[in-house]
């Protein structure tokens, strides 16, 4: 078997979607690649580079010294972030995959290459967003997203690279820390519920997202990369969900095991109006029928293991 390489290895996929691999097909097989960040200590217990995916060169010689044979593509600027710094992000965002999939034609590589809901705009249906409909989004983001998705295809279909992917909804997690994110108030939240007993949301409480626990964002990276390739009729960019929430109905959940806690909002209009963009829900049917894809975690599920999980490090304890 071929190594591994995840680029963007310490962001917030990365450092659960790195030892995840691990434990599938050994430590010394997955390569850790990261850039600015130091790698933390779940990334850093296995084979690690530095790397820019900016520097084709630098990359195509890690793939080639390491005998890697799929790439993990995660090194990205998040929607917010990327706002901010619109040049960097398309460098980043889509001349970094550039980067992956042309040195991946090059080596026989396949490729995860994730989307995003943020794919999105205002012109898609939203309530559900069709697996194929109108994409027509309006930050550096998603038109990076889009590019990337037809990048995907085209290299697919012109090289044969095996590039395949999912638009990811907003992701929790309660081991990564935010990364500028519009829908990184779904992290914040459970931080400052234990810690502070009250958050302050950037987002409206009626905003209504899609959105999904780490546990099964990996899980569905691992599947969809395992899955027969027959069967794959969009490849680059399958819908997948879990959960359906607003920060109303998010804080209401918390409540339940945190009764003293309290929301408030003071709303940042940049990441409203990005919000307010994209679909409130992703019609995942293609990618269940395709390749059996099931989330585990709903509402419920997902507050009560990140209440639970994040009250584990701080020692703190939170009703049934």
């Amino acid at each position: 078997m071929k190594h591994i390489l995840i680029t963007g290895a310490t962001g917030q996929i990365g450092t659960e979607l790195t030892p995840a691999l691990r434990r599938r097909y050994g430590t010394e097989r997955v390569i850790a690649a990261g850039h600015k960040r130091d790698p933390g200590p779940q990334v850093a217990a296995g084979p690690y580079v530095r790397c820019d995916v900016r520097d084709r060169a630098a990359l195509a010689e890690i793939v080639r010294q390491s005998g890697i044979g799929t790439i993990y593509h995660l090194a990205a600027l998040l929607s917010a972030a990327a706002e901010a710094a619109p040049e960097r992000a398309w460098e980043v965002n889509v001349g970094g995959l550039l980067n992956v999939l042309e040195i991946a034609r090059r080596h026989d590589c396949a490729v995860f290459l994730p989307s995003s809901i943020g794919a999105f705009g205002p012109a898609t249906p939203k309530d559900p967003a069709p697996q194929t409909t109108i994409q027509r989004p309006t930050t550096i983001y998603g038109i990076g997203k889009v590019t990337g998705e037809l990048l995907g295809d085209y290299y697919h279909l012109k090289y044969g690279v095996d590039a395949r992917g999912v638009r990811f909804p907003g992701l929790i997690s309660h081991v990564a820390q935010p990364g500028g994110g519009t829908t990184d108030y779904a992290v914040e939240i459970f931080h400052a519920a234990l810690r502070d007993r009250r958050y302050t949301c950037y987002l409206p409480p009626e905003t209504r997202l899609d959105m999904m626990y780490m546990d099964d964002a990996i899980r569905a990276a691992l599947e969809l990369m395992a899955a027969d390739q027959a069967r794959l009729r969009h490849r680059n960019a399958y819908n997948i969900t879990a959960l359906s929430c607003t920060p109303a109905e998010l804080a209401t959940a918390i409540r339940r095991h945190i009764p003293e806690f309290r929301i408030d909002y003071r709303i940042d209009p940049l990441r409203q109006a990005i919000a307010d963009s994209w679909p409130r829900r992703l019609d995942d049917s293609a990618a269940r029928r395709d390749w059996g894809w099931a989330p585990r975690y709903d509402l419920a599920a997902t507050v009560g293991e990140m209440l639970a999980r994040l009250a584990e490090k701080v020692g703190q304890e939170t009703h049934p």
